[in-house]
């Protein structure tokens, strides 16, 4: 499944804790609120309610924390490497003083998290009818947010 690695601010308790199993990251994918005015059903019946359609994937494993300054660092070039990548005029560790860097890193531990196990859960209104489904699927594309937009396009047809 792969292994995941990040950061979290030594201010922060949750790496003192004591392990006591495994740690679990969530991923949320793109969601959105669900009006009833979108049913055909509302039209065929009134029994409808509102609800929201959502994605997530949870992502279970032993978390290693540490704060070895040579580690840290190898973590943060990758990941800021991975999200600067396709900018215009990427930023990288490189561009800052290596003094305040190390300062920085000072601020954080590190984390490595080998996933033993993936569960994903979706609510895309497959519970309903195809009418409704595709009220729905409408309703969301026309929508200024660009995450109803995504629903609506991993709604069944």
């Amino acid at each position: 499944h792969g292994t995941i690695y990040g950061h979290v601010a030594k201010a922060n308790p949750q790496w003192r804790a004591p392990v006591l199993g495994d740690g679990l990251a969530i991923f949320m994918g793109p969601d959105a609120y669900v009006t009833p005015a979108w049913y055909q059903t509302k039209q065929e019946t009134g029994k409808v309610v509102p609800t929201w359609n959502y994605l997530a994937v949870h992502a279970y494993g032993p978390i290693d924390f540490f704060e070895d300054a040579d580690r840290l660092l190898e973590i943060v070039t990758r990941l800021t490497n991975l999200h600067e990548g396709g900018r215009p005029s990427p930023w990288s560790v490189s561009d800052a003083p290596p003094d305040f860097i190390q300062a920085q890193l000072k601020g954080i531990v590190g984390l490595r998290m080998p996933i033993t196990r993936l569960q994903g859960k979706r609510k895309m209104s497959q519970n309903r009818n195809a009418a409704d489904r595709a009220g729905v699927a409408t309703g969301l594309a026309a929508s200024d947010r660009p995450s109803d937009r995504d629903v609506a396009q991993l709604i069944p047809s």
